[in-house]
């Protein structure tokens, strides 16, 4: 007998059963295998059928991140994040593949790239097959992530990690359709400012709004705290090349709302 797809009415997600065990989960629908033609192993059927597609919020990553501003520039704090469905599969799929020295190598270089010369003093995954998730956890430190300004003003991207998943087109042109996968992602940053700084400037909120996709940010300041989201929506599809421009156009839009900084200025 062939392996069985189905939508798990409490897992949220695609699953691959094995048929003589309906206990026994095989594996999630990976990306590639999603919408897909496939020829049912049954004598009774010779007519080939569609593979179901995931919709985005059965791939989310969730992240959180807690960070201590100084009036040097230093920085410290924790980041949580939770991953489902497919994105979880290929986090698994690293962390398996890889020693734990390995892992955390890995791991310390993606903390870096957003926060230069960041040390990290907790790396804590957690792999939550029959759940469909995978977690983790990290703590950090970094003796320089504000930039001075005289020592009047302090410049700093609340952004402070990339979404190591993010889609990177920078060619002008294009000669093949760009194919989106499905995936959602949410993060929400608190930042506790340093002891005699508020906020002087704030990027602007984003709010774009396309058919393959959405992508919001909104900036928060209370209790000398600044509360930071972004938040991505992207849509399984293929967009065709005369459609290049405008997807390009989205995913520039996102790195610069990300890059953008914030500046405090001394009271």
């Amino acid at each position: 007998q062939a392996n069985t797809v189905i939508q798990h009415p409490t897992l949220g997600r695609f699953i691959i059963f094995d048929p003589t065990d309906s206990q026994t989960i095989l594996g999630d629908l990976p990306f590639v295998l999603q919408g897909s033609l496939a020829l049912l192993d049954s004598k009774d059927s010779k007519e080939l059928v569609r593979m179901p597609v995931m919709p985005p919020d059965m791939n989310q990553l969730e992240r959180t991140a807690t960070v201590e501003l100084q009036t040097n520039g230093s920085i410290s704090g924790k980041i949580h994040q939770r991953a489902s469905g497919q994105i979880a599969a290929t986090m698994r799929k690293e962390f398996r593949g890889l020693t734990r020295p390995q892992y955390n190598s890995t791991i310390e270089r993606w903390v870096a790239y957003g926060i230069p010369a960041a040390r990290l003093s907790t790396i804590d995954p957690e792999d939550s097959v029959t759940d469909g998730r995978f977690s983790l956890d990290v703590e950090f430190s970094a003796p320089a992530y504000a930039q001075s300004m005289q020592d009047h003003l302090l410049v700093f991207k609340p952004a402070i990690v990339s979404r190591r998943e993010g889609l990177t087109l920078t060619a002008s042109e294009r000669k093949h359709p760009v194919v989106l996968q499905a995936n959602s992602y949410a993060e929400t940053t608190r930042i506790q400012l340093p002891t005699g700084f508020a906020v002087d400037e704030v990027p602007d909120a984003v709010k774009i709004e396309t058919s393959f996709g959405s992508y919001v940010t909104s900036y928060e300041v209370k209790n000398n705290e600044l509360l930071f989201k972004r938040q991505l929506l992207q849509r399984a599809t293929t967009v065709s090349v005369a459609q290049y421009d405008q997807v390009k156009k989205f995913f520039e839009s996102i790195r610069a709302a990300e890059q953008a900084p914030v500046v405090l200025a001394r009271k």
